[in-house]
């Protein structure tokens, strides 16, 4: 057993959180530093989350542009300080679900705009596919946008509390 257990577990948490957003297809590292700030909070410098967390300052530069583009993270200033820190954003989770909704809503247009392209002689079963996919997006921009109301009336962000099974 590790004389420091609360670190192994911390760490821990950091590799699972890593894993688990490489499931959904971003880098692991990307995971990782999630999981890091949702521990710490920040700021955090560059280099502190590279010394940290072992990766290059380079691959923190790279993967705090994806964690800024989705929301999670936010990048600060420090009077007098020409590095950059990064924060959790306020609301992450709440923002990566609105994100994810207006990504459905966009590809929900596309699948609108296709079946418009289409003739009345057009291959019925194309026809059949893209309204198929059509009515997917339908009930998935409904229950996003639930999802987000839901958070945004919590006042927390967080939502209601998930099964913990």
């Amino acid at each position: 057993m590790s004389a420091h257990p609360e670190i192994s577990a911390l760490e821990c948490f950091i590799e699972r959180v890593g894993l688990s957003i490489e499931s959904d297809g971003l880098p692991r590292i990307a995971g990782r530093m999630l999981g890091f700030m949702v521990l710490n909070g920040g700021p955090v410098s560059f280099s502190e989350l590279s010394e940290r967390l072992q990766v290059s300052r380079a691959s923190v530069c790279t993967n705090a542009r994806i964690l800024s583009s989705l929301g999670v993270i936010e990048r600060v200033s420090r009077p007098g300080d020409r590095q950059d820190y990064y924060q959790l954003a306020e609301s992450p989770y709440a923002r990566l679900i609105s994100g994810y909704l207006e990504r459905k809503r966009q590809m929900y247009a596309i699948v609108q705009d296709a079946l418009g392209a289409l003739s009345s002689d057009d291959d019925p079963a194309r026809r059949q596919r893209l309204e198929e996919m059509a009515a997917f997006y339908r009930v998935a921009i409904a229950h996003l946008q639930r999802l987000v109301e839901e958070m945004s009336a919590s006042g927390t962000g967080t939502g209601a509390v998930p099964d913990a099974r």
